[in-house]
């Protein structure tokens, strides 16, 4: 493997490309830019201005992560060309009918077709149903670069399993799975990985074992979460907490720790719809994965409608009532609003004529306001009737019952907690959660 592509890239002969530089694709380039030379690419010129000024965009990483690394950023395909090893990390989501939406995906390997030269490699990241590499993003690239799949350009797969926010599972640590189109394609990705993840990797059987690999992780997790929401909705009209619940089933060694909650984001709230596509597209109509879909997309509604109950049932009137919602990201300690399920809270309160406040230490009020219309105040009133805990986020598990008394209207009214982190905590409120 002496005039392999790896040995070329380990001695600088020749440079990896990133394509698309969000959450997932700016470590793995600033990662393997402390080993090799690298590109990173995005097309959007004002990240890729914040870059250059050691600024990630996502506020994942600090500026320290782009000390000594030997990495060009840029928006101009002329600078790609000098690449000889693509990954691409584009996001891939679902539209509003919870249909795959590929466009990024495409637009990314029109791009990169367009760089491409004989020799070169192409490994795509984005989360993807099985056949996706081979049926939508290998015939473009033949198609935009007039090259042939195989004899001049090789193709692999390697999922990521990046988890935004989580300082512990990076790349570095959590084994890498990957796929190649042939042995050698497959030893030179692998090995080419093995640069930047030292927990090591996993040679996948083929591209769509990967693919599905990495579907099956997220889809996995819905479901589990979904099978303990149902069980919540079922707990709450027994009048049983479900957390006590799981904590007493928690004791068998074999039993898995799954918590009620809202599932948004961009890979478990997402990542099914791709599998349940392909699998109707193959003539199956998935049961126990739609449902779970069903299950914890409606959780949000439920949430708000719980709530608008309980203020009613204190002799309120509802449309007098004033709510406080802490928390917007789609999970805790992120500034990540993508696809996050706390707006179905909103949004079915709001249906109730509630007025309702949103708070959030890491969100922006103007990403919140462009996408979902509603945007963040900078300070919680002192009159609200209820207030839901809707994201855990680590300034808000200090907070104690007399600051939550404060915000309600003559210390008195209803506290959601909808992950149970103040559980035993809260004595004088209307404790409710999941």
């Amino acid at each position: 493997m002496n005039n392999s592509i790896y040995n070329k890239l380990i001695n600088k002969e020749e440079t990896l490309a990133v394509v698309g530089l969000g959450y997932v694709g700016l470590p793995i380039a600033l990662a393997f830019a402390k080993k090799i030379k690298v590109i990173g690419f995005d097309i959007n010129a004002e990240r890729v201005e914040m870059m250059r000024n050691n600024i990630d965009p996502s506020k994942e990483l600090e500026s320290n992560a782009f000390d000594n690394c030997d990495i060009t950023f840029t928006n101009s395909i002329e600078d790609l060309k000098a690449a000889t090893f693509f990954v691409v990390a584009v996001p891939t989501p679902i539209d509003e009918h919870n249909l795959p939406n590929l466009s990024p995906l495409l637009s990314a390997s029109k791009t990169v077709a367009k760089a491409l030269k004989k020799g070169d490699y192409v490994v795509f990241e984005s989360t993807v149903y099985p056949g996706c590499t081979e049926e939508d993003c290998i015939p473009l690239l033949e198609e935009k670069s007039g090259l042939k799949w195989h004899e001049d350009f090789k193709v692999g797969y390697s999922p990521e399993r990046i988890n935004p926010g989580d300082q512990v599972h990076t790349l570095q640590n959590v084994v890498k799975v990957v796929s190649g189109c042939s042995e050698e394609s497959l030893e030179n990705i692998a090995k080419t990985y093995e640069l930047v993840v030292d927990a090591g990797v996993h040679r996948a059987a083929s591209i769509k074992v990967a693919e599905a690999a990495k579907i099956i992780e997220n889809t996995q997790r819905d479901v589990n979460i979904a099978l303990i929401n149902e069980l919540s909705l079922i707990f709450n009209r027994m009048g049983i907490n479900t957390y006590d619940v799981l904590e007493a089933a928690g004791t068998k060694w074999n039993f898995l720790k799954f918590f009620p909650g809202l599932v948004g984001g961009h890979c478990i709230g997402v990542d099914p719809y791709y599998l349940t596509h392909k699998a109707q597209q193959a003539g199956y109509h998935s049961k126990v994965i739609t449902s779970g879909r069903y299950v914890n997309d409606s959780m949000g509604f439920y949430i708000g409608k719980q709530t608008a109950k309980k203020i009613i049932s204190q002799g309120k009137h509802i449309q007098d009532a004033k709510v406080l919602v802490m928390g917007a990201t789609f999970k805790e300690d992120v500034s990540d609003i993508r696809n996050s399920k706390v707006i179905d809270v909103v949004k079915e309160l709001k249906s109730f004529q509630v007025h309702v406040d949103l708070i959030d230490p890491h969100a922006s009020s103007e990403e919140m306001l462009h996408e979902y219309g509603v945007g963040l105040i900078d300070k919680p009133t002192n009159d609200y009737d209820a207030i839901i805990v809707a994201v855990n986020h680590r300034e808000y598990q200090s907070l104690k019952e007399s600051d939550f008394k404060a915000l309600l209207k003559d210390g008195k009214g209803i506290f959601v907690d909808i992950k149970g982190i103040f559980r035993g905590k809260i004595n004088d409120l209307e404790y409710w959660s999941l």
